[in-house]
């Protein structure tokens, strides 16, 4: 322990700190330069652009569908994590990897599955349904990890003491998962204010639409920024909003050690209802939009399908969402490692610089690296380069996270001793730290990997000319009516996305049985 506080007080080191600067200082480019947009009109342009009616209109239309369907994804989520953690429910494990396949299925391919079969079903109920069923996963993982990992000795001291065991769900289990179930409402919340691809699919208007539409329509570009800047201003105040809402509420497990299994709850009559509400949420959040996919793949081969421009797409995508993944994560390892390692006041600014692409959506990125390349970037606008860097900016805290927690659990006395045997501190970390955390850094290139694949309005207006992506073809199809010519890109999107988040899944799966045992 003497050694973790010892690496924790010293400055963490030029080889580490210059990575890591740019690292942040990248992360922060596009909120810097959208800003500088939004203001170009001056102050009165921005509240000109600011007090309209649609502007107030889009404020509320978006904030209500974040919180239906947030409070849709809580139900669902905290639900299905209590019945397949705690009780008898037949096939537990299995299903609980059924349950986080939705997050392999894109919200605009699960919009553009539901719109292909139903061609009115559109607008706030659509959207809310559809993001509601691809993102409770969100939910259900923290909640369940949560589950499984407490102490069983709370809530037996509550039901020794005569409570029943709803009274003792809702006195004892329910403090100790809503740190995990605010969090995972907190990243439903970011998620359907930076959404796309679904309402845009789905016709429903909200800042992301709206900010594409005025982009595109309008030779102005300064109202799109204006409006870009209010949503990353929404998204920050959400996210300051959950964290003065958890305070320094906390709860700690009682005792030390490996925690003890959970008794299960046997559901006995029960086993009926629960089965059929199960399956009808998988069969909504998976069979549906598969068995859709399915229909119209077969129509669309039955017509025409190019076969070499699938294989392009297919091809494009999975080139782009690696480097994409293997620059976030080696920039993502610098960050990572000063904020498990260093916790000075340089490291936590340069850490929650890092975090700055969490508050920004897709299309407010999109927007400010389109203004930065044509200005001051040229060379590469339109250019792979230009385009990896977006994807840096949006997902370079799911590295950063990966990395700081992988870091945080290899012993600090492990580099104390590779140096003590001739390591220079560089060597220390590279050959005993990162080995130990190499697991957890490679599942959080997975996840970067697999969000980068699904990404849409970034890849829509950042990607190289010439070049389509699996995404960007399942668009410009949709966007035509053109279901059967969609479907194959849609399906194969789909395939490719399912083996990284089955993985990861199953990795949490793992991990949360070992906690247990």
């Amino acid at each position: 322990m003497t050694g973790g506080r010892r690496l924790a007080s010293r400055r963490p080191p030029a080889t580490l700190l210059a990575p890591a600067t740019l690292a942040a200082l990248v992360a922060l480019l596009p909120l810097g330069y959208l800003v500088v947009r939004a203001l170009s009109d001056g102050v009165g342009g921005f509240v000109d652009v600011v007090a309209r009616d649609r502007t107030l209109a889009l404020v509320g239309r978006s904030l209500l569908l974040a919180g239906v369907t947030t409070a849709g994804c809580l139900v669902l989520g905290v639900g299905l994590a209590y019945l397949l953690t705690r009780t008898t429910f037949p096939g537990r494990q299995l299903v609980r990897v059924l349950a986080t396949l939705p997050l392999a299925i894109p919200s605009y391919v699960a919009a553009f599955a539901w719109l292909a079969a139903f061609p009115r079903f559109d607008g706030f109920p659509a959207s809310a349904l559809v993001l509601t069923l691809c993102c409770y996963p969100y939910v259900l993982l923290p909640v369940a990890a949560a589950l499984t990992r407490t102490d069983p000795a709370t809530e037996e001291v509550a039901r020794s003491l005569g409570r029943n065991r709803w009274q003792t769900f809702r006195l004892v289990t329910v403090p100790e998962i809503r740190p995990a179930a605010a969090a995972g409402a907190l990243l439903v919340a970011l998620y359907v204010l930076s959404d796309f691809g679904a309402v845009a699919i789905l016709r429903y208007d909200v800042f992301t639409r709206v900010i594409y539409t005025s982009y595109r329509s309008s030779f102005d570009p300064t109202p799109a920024a204006v409006l870009g800047t209010l949503l990353v201003a929404l998204t920050v105040l959400i996210v300051w909003g959950e964290h003065r809402t958890r305070g320094r509420a906390g709860h700690s497990r009682l005792g030390t050690g490996s925690a003890r299994r959970h008794p299960l709850v046997p559901l006995r009559r029960w086993t009926g209802p629960a089965v059929g509400a199960v399956a009808a949420v998988l069969s909504a959040a998976l069979l549906f939009p598969l068995g859709s996919l399915a229909y119209w793949t077969a129509r669309g081969a039955s017509r025409q399908l190019d076969v070499g421009e699938l294989v392009g797409a297919g091809t494009s995508t999975l080139l782009v969402a690696a480097l994409g993944a293997v620059v976030t994560t080696a920039l993502a390892v610098p960050v990572g490692v000063i904020a498990a390692r260093y916790r000075g006041r340089l490291g936590a600014l340069v850490e929650q610089a890092s975090y700055a692409g969490h508050a920004l959506p897709g299309i407010v990125v999109a927007l400010s690296l389109v203004f930065f390349g044509v200005r001051y970037a040229y060379p590469i606008y339109q250019r792979t380069p230009l385009l990896v860097l977006a994807y840096v900016v949006l997902f370079l805290p799911l590295a950063v996270g990966a990395v700081r927690s992988s870091v945080a659990q290899a012993p600090p006395v492990l580099e104390d001793v590779a140096r003590s045997l001739g390591r220079t501190p560089l060597g220390a970390l590279r050959d005993v730290t990162l080995h130990v955390a190499g697991p957890g850094v490679a599942a959080g290139a997975a996840l970067v990997f697999l969000t980068c694949m699904k990404e849409l309005p970034a890849t829509l207006l950042l990607r190289p000319t010439g070049m389509d992506t699996l995404a960007t073809e399942l668009w410009g199809a949709t966007e035509v009516g053109e279901y059967g010519r969609a479907a194959p890109y849609a399906a194969l999107l789909v395939l490719l996305a399912a083996l990284p988040a089955v993985l990861l899944g199953w990795r949490r799966d793992q991990l949360d049985d070992g906690g247990a045992t």
